[in-house]
């Protein structure tokens, strides 16, 4: 990750959103065309050491067909992560200056796997209730038919009532 800070170039691509198999997972009617739009920049900043903090800015985008949790059927979400990260050098660091710092930390790892945080980010950024505005089929909102013997049972508080008066 220090190389690539210090390179300054930035990564941009489309990657297919079955390459990430656990987005891939939460998508109703997986297709071969959907695809996550993503760059990636890495830079060196003054930190308060001696030497300068690695920062990594994350973005982005994606349609991604989840159920709608009203209709049950797909509905188109967008998704889109836009997030900074500073790099720490070890776990120990990461925790004790989680809870005082706003930006995220990540752990200045020799393989470092930026799909993963990608895929991370992507999972954390779909609504938990995903549903259309407005749903394209009607809804039914019975849980059954009455039938006929249903209808003709007693209601319980009435007997209940006709109880209490025959006392």
């Amino acid at each position: 990750m220090l190389t690539f800070a210090q390179e300054g170039i930035p990564l941009a691509e489309s990657t297919p959103l079955q390459k990430l198999d656990r987005l891939a997972h939460e998508v109703q009617g997986l297709q071969a065309d959907l695809m996550v739009d993503w760059s990636a920049r890495a830079e060196l900043r003054a930190g308060s050491g001696a030497e300068p903090d690695v920062w990594l800015h994350l973005q982005a985008k994606a349609d991604v067909p989840l159920t709608c949790q009203r209709c049950m059927t797909a509905v188109l979400t967008p998704i889109s992560v836009d997030q900074w990260y500073r790099f720490v050098a070890s776990e120990d660091i990461a925790m004790a200056e989680d809870d005082q710092s706003e930006e995220d930390l990540l752990v200045m790892e020799p393989q470092f796997d930026l799909s993963a945080v990608l895929e991370d980010e992507l999972l954390m950024a779909l609504p938990l209730v995903p549903m259309h505005d407005e749903c394209p089929v009607a809804m039914t909102l019975s849980a059954g038919e009455l039938t006929p013997e249903a209808s003709q049972k007693p209601n319980p508080f009435a007997v209940l009532a006709k109880l209490k008066t025959e006392k």
